[in-house]
């Protein structure tokens, strides 16, 4: 049974999410230098008109403001060709459902902290975030990678195993606090750069800076279906 909102760290069990520690090149991807045009992308995405309102606005899973179309099919296509034959796939499709595949983000420091969750297998094989702000106000505001610890201190599991495809099924509960995670890895917040990851590894936003429109945290997400080779 899921458990509130409010449930205590205690009712925590070891053992409900497997362990393996996040490598680059084999749990999440790097590729620097992605697009051609990233200033063009940048400023296309500031000015755009079709914002849809996240939490704290309304009660979303996701924080600040998204828009969809964030890249044109032509960089669309670079990005995906570089995932591609990186991951040796035969191909990558958008996914069904309520996932906000090639949207841009945008999160002030206000908006949200980080929040710890996997993304559901039900729905993509992989995401993938592109940091497009020119100059982030920290570097440590990319993508990290956590690890869960037990009441006792003890550090846990990572990744959310099968069949479940959410942390609040896995777990038990339906939020878990942010002090009840230790980050493990980090990837910097680095312009143009994209970092790509398997969905069921913990992970979120670093942090989130900026409070006037400009300023914010800018990115473009990607979630992925997947066609092995």
């Amino acid at each position: 049974m899921v458990g509130n909102a409010d449930a205590p760290v205690s009712r925590l069990k070891p053992g409900a999410l497997n362990y393996e520690r996040p490598e680059l090149d084999s749990h999440f991807w790097v590729k620097d230098d992605i697009l051609e045009n990233p200033l063009e992308v940048t400023q296309r995405c500031l000015s755009q008109d079709r914002w849809i309102l996240g939490t704290p606005y309304r009660e979303e899973s996701w924080p600040g403001m998204r828009a969809p179309g964030a890249l044109l099919p032509e960089e669309l296509a670079r990005v995906e060709a570089w995932v591609i034959k990186k991951l040796g796939l035969l191909a990558l499709s958008a996914p069904s459902g309520a996932l906000s595949h090639n949207h841009v983000q945008l999160v002030g420091g206000g908006e949200s902290s980080a929040r710890p969750h996997v993304d559901s297998r039900a729905l993509c094989d992989l995401a993938g975030v592109l940091y497009l702000h020119p100059f982030p106000a920290t570097k440590h505001s990319g993508t990290s990678f956590f690890r869960l610890r037990l009441p006792d201190g003890t550090l846990d599991g990572n990744v959310c195993p099968p069949p479940y495809n959410g942390l609040h099924e896995a777990l038990g509960v339906r939020k878990v606090p942010i002090h009840a995670w230790v980050e493990e890895v980090e990837v910097p917040n680095v312009f143009n750069r994209l970092v790509v990851y398997r969905p069921d590894i913990v992970h979120s936003a670093t942090s989130y800076f900026g409070s006037e429109h400009a300023q914010k945290r800018l990115t473009a997400v990607f979630f992925w279906k997947v066609t092995r080779a």
